[in-house]
């Protein structure tokens, strides 16, 4: 697990230096937002990998509730701490972008307050595991807010076409972008996917020491 670890760790690195610069350097600028634009470089991949994290938030948690079993509630717990990260990135970006392109670092947008929503779902989701004590009560009462909190995803990537909003549809949907600036936005995805399941490898082993440790302070 600890190599896996580390060839994903180098795997990331060297994707995001490549994927970086493929978007920074190498692709044009937007025809109309300009060199503004970007910042989708990781926007974009920084809303999908918490997306992605928060997925597996929703699997383990069901696992969890149904098996019982100590893993499924490490994995729920590793992949909130990362998706909240990730979460965090993605309002960060978004709000870089749209001073220059809204004329305001914040407007409460149907889908960027989804995303704020999303947010603090999952920040709450980790605090709630800290105050209490007992870790299969709070890993029981976590995975019901990590199975809720989801359904906010559902809502966020919906909004702006169920709703009249700011914020432009899908950069992803065929034909939205030009190839020259779809490819490093690619790459820039795997990058970011591949440095989540680094970080999730990585914060999962770390959950597994605390719970041995603390296992072993108990019985001694």
């Amino acid at each position: 697990m600890d190599r896996l670890a580390r060839i994903l760790g180098v795997g990331a690195g060297v994707l995001l230096a490549i994927g970086l610069w493929m978007g920074l350097v190498q692709a044009p600028p937007d025809a109309v937002q300009g060199d503004v634009q970007r910042i989708m470089y990781i926007h974009v991949p920084s809303i999908l990998t918490a997306y992605l994290a928060f997925t597996v938030v929703l699997v383990a948690s069901i696992a969890y509730l149904l098996r019982g079993s100590r893993g499924w509630d490490r994995l729920a717990h590793a992949s909130a701490e990362v998706g909240v990260v990730f979460t965090g990135i993605t309002l960060a970006t978004g709000s870089i972008w749209g001073k220059p392109t809204w004329g305001v670092w914040w407007t409460w947008d149907a889908r960027l307050t989804g995303t704020a929503v999303l947010f603090l779902i999952y920040v709450g989701y980790l605090m709630l595991r800290s105050v209490v004590d007992d870790r299969d009560r709070a890993g029981r009462y976590a995975a019901v807010v990590g199975i809720l909190g989801f359904f906010d995803i559902i809502f966020t990537h919906m909004a702006v076409k169920w709703f009249r909003t700011l914020h432009q549809a899908s950069t992803l949907e065929k034909g939205a972008i030009d190839p020259a600036l779809y490819l490093p936005l690619m790459v820039n995805l795997g990058a970011f996917v591949t440095l989540y399941i680094y970080f999730l490898l990585r914060r999962v082993r770390l959950g597994t020491l605390e719970e041995a440790v603390e296992a072993e302070v108990l019985g001694g």
